[in-house]
């Protein structure tokens, strides 16, 4: 970082100029996704996962500004904080480490297959997640090994990922595959939008494991060409993360989106038989079912009455030798005359 006669290489001198524009493009990039976030907070099941995807930008805008204060610190107060330079090392680990957490969220299905995950799941979760910071914790510190150590968990960690994506797509097609040969035409936008979102996302995933491998086994180590391998990788990141981000933004979705089983199934995931009847409103007040669901207008339009809907009864989809703790919970949307 310094030269010869103790002071600072120019050739870091576009670093704070660098730093300030890709952190200012960073905070409008989390500041747009949370406010479109908020806007939609109660309508969309995929909020949970927004939220959580929305704490990775927030932390690199961090890291990108400390980067920006300790570069200019040293170049026009001739100080370099130590404490400076140590925030942005801890600010750019959790940033890998959150990102690497989102990425196995959603390959999982979390809020798009299931509501949560299974304790199995989040436990991986968590171990990878806690085993990918302490590894890159020691690579970046330069401790013997850790290298070797970091490339094994990102061997694991894209494995993980690619698998559960194939598994999602595979479930996600057999269902198509059902609701077309039913003509469920209801279901078919949602389901194929989430299949449509799972091969974006396995598009994604393959940048980004190629942007990876490119970063470490780059053995360019010039300080002239520095700015500039750090400009490619930084806007490498940005593109990356902001397509995945477009793809499972807050959006108006299709009702049925939001139609999901609260864990998934080992035995995969199919579509629940849906069972109607019409009655008058005598039989209706007598009526009395927990296996039941019914469905009464949310809304009425003008020149509309009550007694002119028909109410649509969802049945549970349990089987006999599953307890009701695992079913299925599904709701339906009334159909007006």
């Amino acid at each position: 970082m310094f030269n010869n006669g103790g002071h600072l290489n120019e050739a870091y001198r576009p670093l704070p100029c660098l730093y300030l524009t890709l952190s200012s493009i960073w905070f409008f990039f989390a500041l747009s996704w949370t406010l479109i976030t908020c806007r939609r907070y109660r309508r969309f099941q995929t909020n949970n996962l927004q939220w959580t995807i929305a704490s990775v930008p927030l932390i690199k805008t961090l890291q990108l500004f400390l980067s920006f204060l300790f570069w200019n610190s040293c170049f026009y107060s001739q100080i370099c904080s130590m404490w400076m330079s140590f925030g942005v090392y801890i600010t750019g680990v959790l940033f890998q480490t959150a990102s690497f957490v989102s990425f196995l969220l959603i390959s999982h299905g979390y809020c798009i297959m299931c509501e949560h995950l299974s304790i199995q799941e989040r436990r991986t979760t968590a171990a990878l997640g806690c085993l990918f910071y302490l590894t890159l914790v020691g690579y970046r510190a330069s401790i013997p090994y850790f290298s070797a150590l970091l490339l094994l968990n990102y061997i694991i960690s894209f494995t993980v990922i690619f698998r559960h994506i194939s598994q999602n797509l595979s479930s996600l097609q057999e269902q198509l595959g059902v609701i077309e040969d039913d003509d469920i035409r209801a279901m078919h936008d949602a389901v194929h939008l989430k299949y449509i979102m799972f091969k974006k996302f396995q598009v994604a995933m393959q940048l980004v494991a190629v942007a990876e491998t490119a970063i470490y086994i780059n053995m360019d180590d010039s300080v002239d060409t520095y700015w500039v391998r750090l400009l490619v990788r930084e806007w490498a990141q940005l593109c990356i993360f902001s397509y995945i981000g477009w793809t499972f933004r807050s959006q108006d979705l299709s009702p049925s989106f939001s139609i999901v089983p609260s864990i998934k199934s080992k035995k995969g995931i199919t579509i629940p038989p849906i069972y109607s009847i019409e009655m008058d409103s005598a039989t209706f007040r007598d009526f009395c079912c927990g296996e039941w669901h019914i469905g009464v207008p949310s809304s009425i339009t003008s020149g509309e009455s009550r007694k002119d809907c028909v109410l649509v009864i969802v049945q549970q989809p349990c089987s006999q030798e599953e307890t009701s703790s695992n079913c299925i919970t599904s709701s339906s949307s009334p159909v007006a005359d």
